[in-house]
């Protein structure tokens, strides 16, 4: 049985020039994350708010750890991946990244928290490229006025796109998709967080700078 610094390593051989790779830590132990810490990784993404606050805290004594937030993001839950501001030496961590930004609500809580603390949070909008009833993410139509508000946002620096292809199509497509939403804006977005396990290859030639990679990692999720 390989370990999982051995699967983290094979994930990371894999890796074009200039893509980061998320580990998505969702549901694992902190002791999990720890050790793919130890083996190097130090950018993780997390799906739930409280879960996420949970693992922060018990993590807070890792330096350079890199927190992106990757799941379904309700406003009131804001709060707790960018805490109000406390004296420095109790100061709260907050995510350094949020990839799912689908509706200008949300992006404007962030906004105010952030700025709050004298900080930047760095965002994704959530495109639905496959235009699912059921899935999160602004329509593709809508990219160009919610990018265009984003960015007149103070504390918030908007970096790019992210999706989750239909999981019973050809997710290709649905990456050259994005790539060219992203280029048609016309504002030197840099990046692209699309690919997870099963298809971040893929992801990287259609030009993928943020990979989400949990199985292939850490293995299967726990069972509830």
């Amino acid at each position: 049985m390989t370990s999982l610094a051995d699967r983290l390593a094979t994930v990371r051989a894999r890796l074009r020039p200039g893509v980061t790779l998320v580990a998505v830590s969702k549901t694992q132990p902190s002791s999990a994350i720890r050790e793919a810490y130890q083996a190097g990784q130090r950018d993780f993404g997390e799906n739930y708010a409280q879960e996420w606050r949970d693992k922060a805290s018990e993590l807070a004594d890792l330096p350079d750890l890199v927190w992106h937030f990757i799941g379904g993001l309700q406003t009131n839950k804001v709060k707790y991946l960018v805490p109000a501001p406390r004296p420095a030496a109790v100061a709260a961590p907050a995510v350094r990244w949020v990839h799912t930004v689908d509706r200008l609500a949300l992006a404007e809580e962030l906004s105010r928290r952030s700025a709050a603390r004298g900080g930047t949070t760095r965002v994704l909008l959530e495109v639905n490229v496959g235009q699912e009833a059921s899935k999160a993410g602004c329509a593709p139509g809508e990219v160009a006025r919610l990018a265009e508000a984003v960015m007149r946002l103070p504390g918030l620096e908007l970096r790019g796109l992210m999706c989750i292809p239909p999981a019973e199509d050809d997710p290709r497509p649905h990456f050259a998709r994005l790539r060219e939403l992203r280029d048609a804006l016309g504002l030197a977005l840099a990046d692209l967080s699309m690919g997870m396990s099963g298809d971040y290859p893929a992801a990287m030639e259609e030009g993928a700078t943020l990979v989400r990679v949990g199985t292939a990692i850490f293995g299967a999720r726990p069972r509830d």
